[in-house]
């Protein structure tokens, strides 16, 4: 005797069915033609499949009958439904209508025997596909074949490659794998993409800041390479890439300070006073650079955008990141441990992420909680001097000098407050 499912497993069968039936009813209200399904038929389907499959939830012999008979009444009913026309004199070929029978019908064997939430959310989504007929429409409509190509071109890069490439050393040279730097390249397209889309399809969105401040969550250096590229190749989003440059810092402050919290809470209060502070400076003066820049069309924004993915700025960075892991190790090798603050300045050109990681979590023994305080800014501090170099690299000497500016006073702040830590001034 098989072990039976709890009673809120078959609620959710019932609720789910009921749920799917009426939103077809509702879609079809207006539709004068018989179509089979609905709030009666699709509960049965739900019941029947799950029973069948309580039968034999092994070899699912009896589900997969149920599933061939409903299979051909399908295929009959879709045999006559397809010589019909519909208003607008063209064959109905679609089906949807057989595809959501059938769904209810594997509906009863989800509710009972795979978590609640799978059924749920397949439930969801099909009500959501069904009823967005014509929004779906309406957005395959907008899209071009060349956006189908970019989609394919950015799969390729973090579908297919970057699972292939080794995460081990490959060299002593430096600590960084093929992955790490292919990772690099991603990250920098992937925020390049974001920002495209927002300006391609959603015109509000790309009015504002959003595409630095979640990039600011993730990287702020990647983000910077992509804004100070955009600021130089597209002059009408010029002013909105240079604030969503400091946007970007600014949240790194506060997902530092959050890394550490996690792993030292202590470490974490010692910090929050000044992260917070060079967090907060960074967000008003990214608000008043987004206050003061001129108002740009956003459709016009995005025509300007030919190159969505930016690989080639995206293999710019991925060597510079290289480039700079080597020089790093090198440093390291040959002047030995001279201090934590050296270290913090050599690690901070690069992802500071990592040596944060091994601060908060006492990877680094014998040294005081001011030590590493101190260290961790003057790390911020280094790395925002390295993004005031690719804001200029990238973005212009006479366009991204401003940007890069507020980053340099923004790395001398965090320098200044690591000192006082420490005890130096």
């Amino acid at each position: 005797m098989p072990t039976l499912p709890p009673v809120t497993n078959f609620a959710l069968l019932l609720g789910l069915s009921l749920f799917l039936g009426l939103a077809f009813e509702e879609f079809f209200a207006h539709d004068n033609a018989r179509r089979p399904g609905g709030i009666r038929t699709f509960p049965i389907l739900a019941i029947a499949g799950g029973m069948l499959y309580l039968f034999d939830p092994k070899s699912f012999v009896p589900f997969t009958a149920g599933l061939l008979v409903l299979g051909a009444w399908m295929t009959a009913f879709y045999t006559t439904h397809i010589r019909e026309r519909d208003e607008k004199g063209e064959a109905n070929v679609g089906i949807v209508v057989l595809l959501l029978n059938v769904h209810a019908y594997l509906l009863g064997a989800i509710a009972l025997a795979m978590p609640n939430w799978l059924a749920v959310a397949t439930t969801v989504a099909a009500v959501l596909l069904l009823t967005g007929r014509e929004q779906l429409h309406a957005l395959a409509s907008r899209v071009e074949q060349k956006e189908i190509n970019t989609a394919v071109q950015f799969l390729i890069l973090s579908g297919i490659i970057l699972p292939l490439l080794p995460g081990e050393k490959v060299t002593t040279l430096t600590s960084v794998t093929p992955r790490q730097v292919w990772l690099a390249l991603v990250v920098v397209c992937a925020f390049s993409y974001a920002s495209y889309l927002a300006q391609r399809y959603w015109p509000r969105a790309a009015a504002g800041l959003w595409t630095a401040a979640l990039g600011g969550l993730y990287s702020s250096t990647a983000t910077t390479v992509v804004l100070a590229r955009k600021a130089k190749s597209d002059p009408a989003s010029r002013d909105r890439a240079l604030a969503g440059i400091t946007l970007a810092t600014g949240i790194m402050y506060l997902r530092i300070l959050a890394i550490v919290a996690v792993f030292d809470f202590a470490l974490g209060l010692r910090l929050a006073t000044p992260m917070i502070g060079l967090s907060l400076v960074a967000m008003i003066v990214s608000a008043l650079q987004y206050k003061m820049m001129k108002t740009v069309d956003a459709n016009e924004a995005a025509a300007n955008n030919q190159n969505p993915l930016e690989v080639a700025a995206a293999a710019t960075f991925a060597v510079i990141f290289v480039v700079i892991s080597l020089v790093s190790t090198w440093v390291t090798t040959q002047f030995g441990s001279n201090g934590v603050y050296w270290l913090a300045a050599i690690i901070g050109v690069a992802d500071i992420d990592p040596f944060v990681l091994n601060l908060a979590q006492g990877g680094i023994s014998g040294i005081t909680t001011t030590a590493i305080s101190a260290a961790i800014l003057i790390a911020t501090a280094s790395n925002n001097l390295m993004k005031a170099t690719y804001t200029l690299v990238f973005g212009g000497v006479s366009d991204a000098a401003p940007a890069a500016a507020v980053l340099v006073l923004l790395a001398c702040a965090s320098f200044a407050i690591a000192l006082r830590i420490a005890g130096v001034v």
